[in-house]
């Protein structure tokens, strides 16, 4: 344990920052996951709604640095990708 005042409270805001970012990973890949069930299922109408939803979630995560914004707006182009090639 840190016995230095500074160090104790980075210990605190880095608890903090980990529990803020692992909850917004997890709001992703939760709407990563209804945009592909929704393709699957071949429903186009709910999937364009699912993924206007996800992109706006993977593009706040890639602005606030939860993620790198390359891969923010790879994750964007696949699923788009994805709904697209859906009947």
């Amino acid at each position: 344990m840190a016995n230095i005042k500074s160090a104790k409270k980075r210990i605190l805001v880095n608890r903090t920052k980990y529990e803020r970012n692992k909850a917004a990973k997890s709001a992703i890949k939760t709407a990563i996951k209804k945009v592909e069930v929704a393709v699957s299922e071949g429903n186009k109408e709910e999937a364009t709604k699912a993924l206007v939803n996800a992109t706006k979630i993977i593009d706040k995560a890639g602005s606030k640095g939860i993620m790198h914004k390359n891969t923010a707006a790879n994750k964007v182009s696949r699923l788009t990708k994805l709904v697209n090639s859906a009947k």
